[in-house]
């Protein structure tokens, strides 16, 4: 692959906050990289200065081979984009609010026709093209949203929280969107603050809390950063006291702690020794409510770098 935008040493802040602090990242051609974080970690101030909607404070950014500050409107034809907000005109149409932003990328005549006509396809709402804006539900806004992204064919698509507060309906239709525009060729930049989208999406993530990237890297990669062990939890509704000294001596386990009324073990392959946990429980007759693997994941990785949750 080869290097499509190099962010280097970026720095913004709004008064005394730093909103980005010192990042340097590099996004390959063809990739769907992901910025995962909670709200207020600076994923949002990264794409506007990407966009060049935002001046930098410091730092470079170069898109395509071209400077940031050099080039800004070169730098714009290479991306859609799709932001938090919405930004349709609800006394609009679908199919008005598209030719409006068709016009605005510089299509008209029969090519911003077909192009219009390929969002409404794109959105799965060519039969709602002519009703307004207004009465749409939030998840079909944001599916108009990334059509007009679109629109003039970009290389590169920023979508920026694009499935906040829609439905699952919509949700789904937005991932695999993504899914597609990638498979044909596509560099997409992902943020958003749910795990498991960042998951099914992204060829490589970088983790942002407060200003800052603390880790980059494929699933895999980052994964191997809290280590590559399964956590068995096991709720108990009572205990004989000799349940830690027991399982500790099971093959393949690493870790036994005992809470009041759960016991947590870390093991490298949990399916290879539940038998063995489980037997050892029923001989000491601990009654077992509930069993729970919890297999190396990007919130664990997250927890693991930032003491705390995701949505904390």
């Amino acid at each position: 692959m080869m290097t499509f935008i190099d962010i280097k040493n970026l720095c913004k802040s709004y008064g005394n906050k730093k909103a980005v602090d010192n990042v340097s990242l590099v996004i390959e051609e063809g990739e769907v990289f992901g910025l995962l974080g909670p709200n207020g970690a600076g994923k949002s101030t990264l794409i506007s200065m990407l966009s060049t909607l935002l001046k930098p404070d410091a730092g470079e950014i170069t898109v395509g081979g071209y400077g940031i500050t050099e080039k800004p409107s070169e730098i714009k034809k290479f991306f859609g984009l799709v932001p938090q907000d919405i930004a349709l005109y609800p006394t609009l149409t679908a199919k008005e609010n598209l030719l409006f932003w068709g016009r605005m990328y510089g299509l008209s005549g029969r090519l911003l026709k077909e192009r219009v006509e390929e969002g409404l396809q794109l959105a799965g709402l060519s039969d709602r093209a002519k009703d307004k804006i207004e009465s749409f539900s939030g998840g079909m806004k944001r599916r108009i949203n990334v059509a007009a992204a679109l629109l003039h064919h970009p290389k590169a698509i920023i979508m920026d929280e694009p499935t906040v507060g829609i439905d699952p309906q919509s949700r789904n239709h937005i991932l695999e969107t993504v899914r597609r525009l990638n498979r044909e060729g596509m560099t997409v930049i992902y943020t958003s603050h749910y795990m498991e989208e960042v998951e099914f999406l992204c060829t490589r993530i970088a983790i942002m809390d407060q200003g800052r990237v603390i880790a980059v890297g494929n699933k895999e990669e980052l994964q191997k950063l809290v280590g590559e062990t399964d956590t068995i939890h096991i709720g108990v509704s009572s205990m004989s006291g000799k349940e830690k000294d027991f399982i500790e001596k099971i093959e393949g386990v690493d870790s036994v702690v005992v809470g009041e009324d759960k016991i947590t073990i870390s093991v490298k392959d949990a399916d290879s020794i539940l038998a063995s946990v489980i037997s050892q429980f029923d001989a000491l007759k601990c009654r077992i409510q509930s069993i729970n693997i919890e297999e190396p994941n990007l919130e664990r990785v997250f927890l693991h770098l930032t003491g705390r949750a995701l949505r904390d």
